[in-house]
């Protein structure tokens, strides 16, 4: 018979186990009640096929009872994430990491430069000018004095051809319905115009006045979610009221047609590009004048195949980028008095990829991706190679914007361990200084990074990014966040992040795989992860944390997986295809509802990239792995946290809103599943610094949490 010591001791060392395993399975012990979502019996009929659509009454995302289910989903997050004992203070270092000045590549327009900075805290960046390379930057258009809450950004800035006025774009609670106001650059003066309704679109200059798309004001539709068709061009001339602008252009007959216009530096001719839902390019047209009585002139053919962009215009001749028999890209030259001529080839096809041209200053600057990093070549007008341009080292450069006359022009250099650096660059001499370096609060010489390369299921070849701390033991232990995106042609670029110092600081791997769908390797790479080709996407993905474990960087219980938008999809089909391989999901802005993404605002756009649930055969291969169509009753799933937003008009909240409601009805065991619902935020575009850092600040904890890891905070 035990002592009442011993009974004790042994008492002891039971409540001390305990502890430990809580630690260890931080939520499984805690039964979380989640709201009752209510059912409706609605289903569809897709080819014979009937499909539930039990949560259909959630696409209507501004009823009361949407909002009543909105609130009672983020009491029970919200509830959850408070309780994790250490989140304040990773908001804290957070907020220290985020507290330092960030700016933008500067942009000419005549004497003075325009460039936009953040002090550090600020809910949004601020426009500032200054006169010349050395003059002293002043305040231009401060948007956080537009909101008490800094939910209203800036979103775009054009200068007008005479470098006279300034036209700026405003988004309010990140929807991508613009408004557009417009500055006198000498006097700072506001004008009376004021744009409204603006969508996908620009304002192009174009003599007096500018060139913006817009759609038609629905009746008695909730314009943050009804389809957008029917997109219209018009021309607003300064000093005039809205209603008296120009149409343009417009296209009843194919109400899936988006456009968007813009003119040559000289203002000798106007430039139309049109795209249409289920196209993989644009078709290109011009005409001489606004007033000429000509109609526009093709340029290319209407079959959408291909992609044609103006890069510059040099008399009677354009310099178009294009991937007709070029799936890397080249530079061709087109005379448009006689479009039907042979193109000449500039700058040719290459085995890399050209990521970007931009044609300043009388030279011709070639951006290529050499394994996803950069390299920049330079060629005279006539396509003639005349050197490289030297770069910090390896990583991701953005910039070398301008017109004909200047004499410099700005790049920003970025890699995954080193902040933004803006360079300006003297064209003539090829040499390059330094103009703005970050200072992060953390010492960036502590971190490597590399890129490896690992096959995926069908023996491709995916390149591989992955950061860490210095002396990383490969011992399976380590917390590992996965992220990738898989889509649009859309490239993984080793660029710097500071939200990630806080996996980094705590011994974390963070990775991001390569995926086809993007343009790491051209059109072809893009094409191997499009429509038919989609689980590919998946397949990468998989490997790339397969081949983690399998090096010891990580294991199941340690590795997290992420993606937004494209990639909240990417990592909503893979949870499902393969949920013992993963600890932790964050699937944010979510495609989840394949067969009726279409129908909702720029939804149709997509049909290029995804098909659609109206084609027999795409209904079954979207089925296939539509995220919401593939939960399964009785599988153990990862701590799952759904990120999105209510005044997201790109895709629409109600994927996540029934993609959750599916995830909480069938899953029955201990994890996590939650939904956070930012309010007064969009897809991600203009959202305020301090919502920014409180939602990361959530996803660390709760990625911490679920793996049972104290951070050193």
């Amino acid at each position: 018979m035990e002592t009442l010591s011993q009974y004790f001791s042994k008492a002891l060392l039971i409540a001390l186990v305990m502890l430990i395993v809580l630690n260890i399975n931080a939520n499984s012990q805690v039964k979380i009640q989640y709201p009752k979502t209510k059912k409706m019996e609605h289903t569809d009929n897709y080819f014979g096929v009937e499909i539930e659509d039990p949560y259909r009454w959630l696409e209507e995302t501004d009823s009361p009872e949407t909002a009543r289910w909105i609130e009672s989903q983020n009491e029970v997050t919200f509830g959850y994430l408070s309780r994790i004992p250490y989140r304040d203070k990773i908001k804290a270092r957070l907020t220290e990491l985020w507290d330092y000045p960030r700016y933008t590549q500067p942009f000419i327009a005549g004497e003075y430069f325009f460039f936009d900075k953040n002090d550090g805290l600020q809910n949004q960046s601020v426009l500032y000018i200054q006169k010349g390379l050395k003059g002293t930057p002043e305040i231009f258009i401060d948007p956080n004095k537009l909101s008490e809450d800094g939910t209203v950004s800036l979103v775009g800035s054009n200068v007008s051809n005479d470098g006279k006025y300034l036209a700026y774009l405003i988004s309010k609670s990140g929807s991508d319905w613009h408004d557009i106001y417009v500055m006198n650059i000498e006097t700072r003066e506001l004008l009376p115009d004021h744009i409204s309704r603006v969508k996908f679109s620009n304002a192009g200059w174009y003599k007096d006045g500018f060139f913006y798309g817009s759609y038609d004001k629905p009746e008695n539709s909730n314009e943050l979610t009804i389809k957008n068709e029917y997109h219209k061009v018009y021309y607003h001339r300064l000093g005039t009221a809205q209603q008296e602008d120009l149409l343009v252009y417009s296209d009843d007959s194919n109400p899936a047609r988006s456009h968007w216009m813009d003119c040559s530096e000289d203002e000798n001719y106007l430039f139309l590009y049109v795209n249409e839902a289920g196209k993989k390019g644009n078709r290109l047209l011009f005409k001489t004048s606004l007033t000429s009585r000509d109609g526009f002139r093709a340029v290319t053919d209407d079959s959408m195949e291909y992609t044609y962009y103006v890069m510059h215009s040099s008399g009677n001749s354009v310099y178009l980028f294009t991937d007709k028999d070029a799936p890397n890209g080249k530079l061709v030259k087109v005379d448009l008095n006689n479009v039907t001529a042979e193109w000449k080839t500039v700058i040719p096809e290459s085995e890399y990829p050209l990521d970007n041209v931009q044609i300043t200053g009388g030279r011709i600057f070639a951006q290529y991706m050499v394994d996803v990093t950069e390299k920049v070549c330079v060629f005279d007008l006539d396509g003639n190679y005349l050197y490289d341009v030297s770069l910090p080292g390896l990583g991701n450069v953005t910039g070398f914007h301008g017109k004909s006359g200047d004499e410099i022009t700005f790049y920003t250099f970025t890699s995954l361990t080193s902040p933004p650096e803006i360079y300006s660059y003297n064209i003539s001499a090829n040499t390059s200084e330094l103009f703005h370096a970050s200072e992060v609060k953390f010492n960036t010489d502590d971190y490597e990074s590399k890129q490896v390369f690992y096959s995926s299921k069908d023996g491709t070849r995916i390149p591989m990014f992955l950061v860490y701390k210095k002396g990383l033991q490969l011992n399976g232990n380590n917390p590992t966040y996965l992220y990738s995106y898989g889509g649009f042609g859309i490239s993984m670029k080793p660029v710097f992040s500071a939200s990630r110092v806080i996996l980094l600081e705590n011994g974390g791997v963070f990775a991001m795989p390569c995926i086809r769908g993007g343009n790491e390797y051209g059109r072809k790479w893009h094409e191997a992860g499009m429509l038919t080709n989609k689980q590919n996407v998946f397949d990468d993905f998989i490997a790339a944390a397969e081949y983690l474990v399998s090096e010891k960087y990580t294991s199941p219980g340690r590795l997290a997986i992420a993606g937004g938008s494209n990639g909240g999809l990417l990592v909503g089909a893979v949870m499902n295809q393969r949920p013992d391989l993963f600890r932790v999901v964050f699937p944010a802005v979510g495609v989840m509802d394949m067969l009726r993404y279409q129908k909702f605002t720029i939804g149709a756009a997509w049909i290029k990239e995804y098909g659609s649930s109206d084609d027999e055969n795409m209904f079954k291969y979207l089925l296939g792995y539509s995220p919401i169509h593939n939960i399964r009753q009785g599988v153990e799933y990862p701590a799952t946290l759904v990120t999105t937003a209510d005044h997201d008009d790109r895709v629409v909240p109600s994927h996540s809103f029934k993609y959750i409601s599916t995830l909480q009805e069938k899953y029955k065991g201990s994890n996590p599943v939650l939904i956070r619902v930012e309010t007064k935020a969009g897809h991600g575009s203009g959202k305020p610094t301090s919502k920014y850092i409180e939602e990361v600040a959530d996803q660390w904890s709760f990625m911490f949490y679920n793996m049972g890891i104290t951070p050193i905070y």
